[in-house]
């Protein structure tokens, strides 16, 4: 499976050190980044949001961003944001169970390793990446009971960038890249049942 276009075959000298640097942390080739360069200021722009993320602010640790990427992947249904957020969920304290529960093979309240603040944050994730977007009263409610504006800032930007990549990337066809190929519960690559 190929992307619908190809990249150029001249890419600007300032764009190829960003794509280099983006192949050499992640190993792998980045197609996004190399269609991109067709049109240098959504390439920078990407590069800009990319970079700006967050990894870790206060109490929403590693952990915690990976749910929520996580969970905007496999809702927005994008198999190249699913495979690369997918790629060493382990490595962030995310147990089987859990990534099950993200894809919603099991429900996410029979998780009891997922913490009260660890489940709101999913459906938050869940709620920014679905269509038409609604957010409950009940549910806001329990939200800014639970978490610092700069938090839900945090996380709506985090579920936010996750749907950026999702839409750019599937209206350009790309296709996985292999990240997760290690993984030994293969993500599903598309939307679950009923979301």
């Amino acid at each position: 499976m190929s992307a619908f276009i190809a990249p150029p075959t001249r890419i600007p000298l300032f764009l190829k050190a960003g794509i280099w640097i983006s192949e050499k942390i992640t190993g792998k080739p980045m197609l996004p980044a190399r269609l991109l360069a067709w049109y240098p200021k959504a390439a920078l722009g990407s590069a800009a949001l990319e970079g700006l993320v967050a990894h870790h602010d206060g109490k929403i640790d590693k952990r915690m961003l990976k749910l929520v990427r996580l969970s905007a992947s496999f809702d927005a249904a994008c198999p190249f944001c699913i495979d690369m957020n997918s790629a060493v969920y382990r490595e962030t304290g995310i147990s089987d169970a859990e990534f099950l529960a993200l894809q919603n093979h099991t429900e996410l309240d029979n998780v009891s390793t997922l913490s009260t603040r660890e489940k709101l944050a999913v459906r938050y994730a869940r709620l920014i990446s679905s269509t038409p977007l609604q957010f409950p009263p009940g549910f806001i409610a329990g939200i800014t009971a639970n978490f610092t504006e700069r938090e839900m800032v945090v996380l709506a930007s985090t579920a936010a960038q996750v749907n950026y990549w999702a839409r750019l990337i599937q209206a350009l066809g790309i296709p996985p890249a292999g990240f997760s190929d290690g993984c030994s519960i293969k993500p599903h690559r598309h939307a679950p049942e009923g979301h």
